[in-house]
């Protein structure tokens, strides 16, 4: 039997011997690659962070002790560790383990929020809220890898941290150079310094500056060695930080020798038996390579245009702008925040900046969006991949709140495309306009085949238009294959449906609500929040416009929603063909009902 099987809980540990800890850590690695590489997910953090994980619960008495992981899905050797292992073949499908810490499924996983640079805070609270209950004898342990530590929330942590020389809170700083690409900035060298002293510090030292002991560096790939580092911090009371460096994809050639990204992501590959073990190439390419290679094209045609990306060049398709254009391309760490407001200083100063990143990062950013960039009416283009559904990366990943946050930005332009031609053309569009701010919002996967429209009409194109005009059924973006589909079932069944994509969708195009007037009824289909979403915002202009026409939205719930493939998440929603058109014909039934 393996070691690991007999790992039930963290005390099962604390009897093994330095040989079998490290038989361990060999298991674990061997179960990881072979579980993730079939099911996709974050190998690499992981990899790095075998015998940490080990060393922090045999140290730490969890969930007694609280361990905070500042980025989930770098949890999942402790999943592993606690009771876990019997569902790890299942990671990241419908119903299987989430590829991020869950509450729902173990009381070690206290925090599940994914993004990064937030568990100091965490930590912070919860240390205040023990002190003040008098429950002091539980350790908090905040793990925060260098690529966090760029966040500016994570320095108001370390202020508030630090000035509490009575509240112990230990900092294990996982120190891997890297994020999702290599760590940048001024933070970078100094724990390049730290890195290269002997003994426990260097001569200037950022963390004891800010009050905080320091423990380090250590090798965090030394068991033994970590567990010593986190006694001597536990036993020194107060704030602490333990310097603990590793190696991203550490165990595994095909990481280890990755200096993209270390094996982030790997995405799922099928069994070498399988009959579809050779994937077909895929028939269209992802909306990421499309807007990546438009980007360089316009990028060659405007020296001003610069592009803006949060440590995430490659999976948001700046890589080959920053190859071409190294001294327009600006990687700001993680650091979403600034990002924007730098962005506004760029504009301020003559350049159209290109902002990059995940739709679901995009929430962290709202108040620079406002303030700093709307109210300025900086020419500023935010492009956010992987609006939506994102599926598998679970209810912190799905970019579901852009339009609800964004539309409620004052003179902000939203687009949405449907398919690669029409991503092209608005990139376009958004980086010609210099009266305020654009926003850019496409899902993750592929694009499909271009759907071509059959006509266009003050800025908004039909893409289908049926004899009668019973329903308008208002598109955005990739929801266009699902309303054309829609249409041609209501046609079978008697019902006129005309299809429109507005292109932009903020604002509203005026014209398209007055065509509303014409119909007995209009739908909108969205891959986003229906409340404070496009339908929402459609609606509003038609009562707005003293237009009676009756309005149903389908879009995403108001709840968080489990991970699972995209087509499983939406069909939850109930978007797809089928539940819509039978909506659709339902309502369409009983108002008949109604009237006769």
């Amino acid at each position: 039997m393996a070691l690991l099987d007999e790992i039930a809980a963290p005390r099962d540990l604390r009897g093994l011997s330095p040989a079998q800890l490290g038989q361990l850590a060999s298991e674990i690695r061997e179960v990881m690659i072979d579980a993730v590489c079939r099911s996709g997910g974050h190998l690499g953090p992981n990899l790095g962070v075998v015998e940490l994980t080990i060393a922090l619960h045999r140290v730490f008495d969890s969930p007694q002790d609280t361990l905070l992981w500042d980025i989930g899905h770098q949890t999942y050797v402790q999943k592993l560790l606690t009771g876990r292992r019997a569902g790890f073949d299942g990671l990241r499908t419908r119903d299987g383990l989430s590829g991020y810490a869950s509450r729902a499924e173990s009381e070690h996983d206290v925090i599940e929020n994914s993004h990064a640079s937030t568990a100091l805070s965490y930590a912070d609270g919860l240390a205040r809220a023990r002190e003040l209950s008098g429950d002091t004898d539980r350790a908090v342990v905040a793990v925060i890898g260098d690529g966090a530590l760029t966040g500016g929330l994570a320095w108001e942590a370390l202020n508030n941290l630090g000035g509490a020389p009575q509240r112990p809170v230990i900092v294990v700083l996982n120190d891997n150079e890297r994020s999702y690409a290599p760590t940048v900035g001024g933070l970078a060298a100094h724990l390049g310094k730290l890195r290269s002293a002997t003994g426990d510090g260097a001569s200037a030292n950022v963390f004891e500056e800010f009050g905080f002991g320091y423990v380090g560096p250590v090798d965090g790939h030394d068991i033994a060695a970590v567990e010593d580092a986190l006694g001597r911090a536990r036993a020194l009371g107060g704030p602490v930080v333990v310097h603990v460096v590793t190696e991203k994809g550490r165990g595994w050639e095909t990481a280890e020798t990755n200096e993209l990204d270390r094996c982030h992501v790997v995405r799922a590959t099928p069994p070498a038996t399988a009959p579809s073990a050779t994937a077909a190439p895929a028939s269209s390419p992802a909306w990421t390579a499309v807007f990546s290679d438009e980007m360089v094209r316009i990028g060659a045609e405007r020296s001003d245009v610069v592009a803006i990306t949060a440590a995430m060049a490659e999976p948001v398709g700046l890589l080959e702008f920053q190859r071409e254009f190294p001294a327009r391309t600006i990687d700001v760490g993680i650091a979403e925040q600034h990002a924007a407001a730098a962005a506004a200083g760029l504009a301020l100063g003559g350049l159209h900046p290109v902002l990059a990143i995940y739709a679901t990062f995009g929430n962290r950013m709202i108040d620079q969006m406002v303030t700093d960039i709307a109210l300025h009416s900086a020419p500023v283009t935010l492009v956010m991949d992987r609006a939506g559904v994102t599926g598998d990366d679970g209810a912190s990943h799905n970019g579901m709140w852009d339009l609800t946050l964004f539309q409620a930005v004052p003179d902000i332009r939203i687009a949405a495309p449907r398919d690669g031609a029409t991503l092209r053309a608005l990139l376009r569009e958004a980086v010609a306009w210099e009266q305020g701010p654009t926003v850019l919002r496409f899902p993750k996967g592929t694009t499909g085949a271009d759907i071509p429209a059959i006509d266009t009409t003050d800025g908004f194109d039909v893409l289908h238009n049926a004899p009668g005009r019973d329903v308008l059924i208002v598109s955005v973006g990739p929801m266009a294959r699902l309303a054309l589909d829609v249409a041609g079932r209501l046609g079978e069944a008697g019902v006129g449906a005309t299809v429109v994509d507005p292109r932009w969708v903020t604002p509203v195009n005026p014209t398209l609500v007055e065509a509303a007037a014409y119909f007995k009824h209009v739908i909108t289909i969205e891959d986003s929040g229906r409340v404070g979403g496009v339908g929402a915002a459609f609606g509003q202009a038609l009562a707005d416009a003293g237009i009676d026409t009756p309005v149903r939205n389908f879009g995403l719930p108001r709840e968080f929603l489990d991970h699972g493939s995209r087509a499983q998440v939406l069909a939850h929603c109930g978007l797809t063909a089928d539940a819509v058109t039978d909506a659709v014909l339902t309502r369409m039934t009983s108002e008949r009902t109604l009237t006769s």
